[in-house]
């Protein structure tokens, strides 16, 4: 539904200071960074000022948000959004396609996942969809949901967590990420997946963490069946992007963190 005049004129200083918030900017902060006079942030939050479309564009990219937040920004000035959402298999996203097919291929013997910024799976070489079957030919119906979709894999009640060995360090720094990832990219979908879940976790998971600094990279480590799996994350995204689709998809490669995982993933048959 469009926003009527009042409401814009509400809506953008609200939006404007809740990113700056967000940000840890004060108004000064956000006016040397951006090039724009403290008395001028001042005006657009107060509502004194009106933005130009050019303004929001300069704030918001200093700001660093996020593509679809931006259209969110240009309607609350009363603006048309400039940035489309375009579907994965629409012709102008095909190098955006082939870029990540062929890094998920690279990837291999080892697993890799494209996921939203919600964590639903966009797409998935072979690696990925053995190491899934290992964990139970039905663990996506289980979980259930409209998208296959890593927070439910481990935080519903018929996950993964039963088989992740060192869950006390791994559930609540994956639990804090998803919400540091919501709260610094604006994510209105993650937000009701970590509210959906929220309600099957225990305080540990929620609120503490244990000491894991003496490791440079925190492994996730899995047994199901006297089959043990221990595995680190990379993720990539693209720095260009101007198409929300692109800007909210990320590459999760995982790697083996021991000698065992490695030759586990490098005997699995190809294809």
């Amino acid at each position: 539904m469009a926003l009527s005049t009042m409401e814009r004129a509400d809506a953008f200083p609200h939006i404007l200071k809740n990113w700056r918030t967000k940000r840890r900017m004060s108004q000064l902060d956000l006016a040397l960074a951006s090039g724009v006079s403290q008395r001028h942030v001042s005006f657009l939050e107060s509502g004194r000022a009106k933005p130009s479309r050019t303004m929001i564009l300069q704030l918001s990219e200093t700001l660093e948000v996020p593509l679809r937040e931006r259209n969110d920004w240009l309607t609350a000035g009363g603006f048309a959004p400039v940035f489309r959402a375009r579907p994965l298999d629409d012709p102008q996203m095909a190098l955006v396609m082939n870029a990540v097919k062929v890094m998920l291929a690279n990837a291999e013997p080892y697993p890799a996942v494209a996921i939203d910024r919600a964590w639903n799976i966009r797409l998935a070489n072979a690696p990925f969809e053995m190491m899934g079957a290992m964990l139970g030919n039905d663990l996506w119906a289980r979980i259930g949901g409209a998208e296959r979709n890593l927070m439910r894999l481990f935080f519903h009640p018929n996950g993964i967590k039963p088989y992740v060995k060192n869950w006390s360090l791994v559930g609540p720094l994956l639990w804090h990420r998803a919400q540091r990832e919501t709260e610094a990219l604006g994510g209105h979908e993650m937000k009701a997946v970590l509210a959906e879940l929220a309600q099957h976790q225990d305080a540990e998971t929620l609120w503490a963490a244990e000491d894991a600094a003496l490791v440079p990279v925190l492994p996730l480590e899995m047994e199901k069946d006297g089959l043990k799996i221990s595995l680190f994350t990379v993720i990539a995204t693209f720095g260009t992007a101007q198409d929300v689709t692109a800007d909210e998809l990320r590459i999760e490669s995982l790697f083996p963190a021991d000698a065992a995982t490695e030759q586990l993933f490098r005997s699995m048959p190809k294809g």
